[in-house]
């Protein structure tokens, strides 16, 4: 099977790659530096906001602004009022995911509709436990997002493209298909949020944004079609880390001898996810899994082995269960004329 596209890289790809590979390992010193405790936040948010958006501008920089600071105060009110009981919370957090899914769907408030589905979901998780300090939680999140932001500007400054490209224009939709990827994706969410709530699986990051990222085609296609592709990814991702641990052994909290290592594999998953041209392929799968596991897992005596191999078995059970889940969606769905996705 062929994994990239088979021409050479342009020097706009490269300058991306190494924009991908410069955000997420400053934001990993950042976190590593603090001694923060959602350190994947500060990790994967580069990643994701410099791979999603080639080149970073201010449209996307207010879109992620806007989804740090609702979904803090999303967070902050619900988690306040109805922390513990996911019952309560479920019929909420639907509308929530319901409406970030309809922006994505509309494709020109994709980055806030992806971000915040991602952000919302994995800190109504974190804030349903009680040793979590939510302040912090929320507080962290903004950091990470306004850090991300700022690095990001910095390094289209200082690593630019060198000609312009194609400005992306979302094509249109019919309001049925809308309907359809709107509803898919905020149930199979709010189903995804009950479930890590119920089997109180607070360790289980890596398939928590499994389930979420397999949503963003958001429709049954694009869900299974990328499902093949993030399974590869994160086999491939944990490889490395497992590698990295290896190698490192005792030394494998030093930063000076992660970093490096750090760089130099995001930047190979940043050139795969480049070359693929397809927001959500196997070298995205892959740069994300590196980022959870050297952002949240990589910590002083913390087993770096058996923190990728559970990854990666999380990650497969949360494949299955969200296809099985969007396929039974997106029939159901297709049953009314309103809400039918079409050929």
């Amino acid at each position: 099977m062929m994994l990239l596209r088979q021409h050479p890289m342009s020097e706009n790809e490269l300058r991306q790659c190494l924009r991908i590979a410069t955000g997420a390992t400053l934001g990993f010193l950042v976190a590593k530096l603090t001694n923060s405790n959602y350190g994947v936040f500060f990790t994967v948010t580069p990643m994701l906001l410099l791979g999603l958006v080639p080149v970073m501008n201010a449209h996307a920089a207010r879109q992620l602004l806007a989804a740090s600071v609702i979904c803090g105060l999303e967070v902050g009110v619900l988690a306040g009022f109805f922390g513990g009981h996911p019952g309560l919370m479920a019929p909420l957090a639907f509308l929530l995911f319901l409406y970030r899914f309809a922006c994505m769907s509309r494709g020109a408030l994709f980055l806030f509709g992806a971000n915040s589905v991602i952000g919302l979901s994995i800190m109504l998780n974190f804030a349903s436990f009680p040793q979590t300090d939510l302040d912090a939680l929320i507080m962290t999140n903004m950091a990470a997002n306004l850090f991300s932001i700022a690095v990001a500007f910095a390094l289209t400054v200082l690593i630019p493209d060198t000609e312009p490209r194609p400005a992306y224009r979302p094509g249109p939709k019919e309001p049925h298909r809308m309907r359809h990827e709107a509803l898919l994706g905020a149930s199979v969410a709010t189903l995804s949020f009950l479930v890590f709530q119920l089997f109180d699986l607070s360790d289980s990051l890596s398939a928590q944004a499994t389930t979420l990222l397999l949503l963003f085609p958001m429709h049954w296609n694009g869900a299974l079609s990328y499902a093949r592709k993030r399974a590869m990814g994160t086999i491939i991702g944990v490889a490395f880390g497992l590698g990295v641990q290896f190698i490192l052994y005792d030394w494998s909290g030093t930063l000076l001898l992660v970093t490096p290592l750090l760089w130099i594999g995001t930047l190979l998953f940043a050139h795969a996810h480049v070359k693929e041209a397809n927001g959500s392929g196997i070298g995205f799968g892959a740069m994300t899994t590196l980022g959870i596991l050297f952002g949240q897992y990589l910590v002083p005596g913390n087993d770096l082995i058996f923190s990728g191999l559970y990854r990666v078995s999380s990650i497969m059970v949360a494949i299955v269960a969200t296809l099985l889940a969007c396929y039974l969606m997106h029939h159901l769905l297709n049953r009314f004329e309103a809400t039918r996705l079409g050929e």
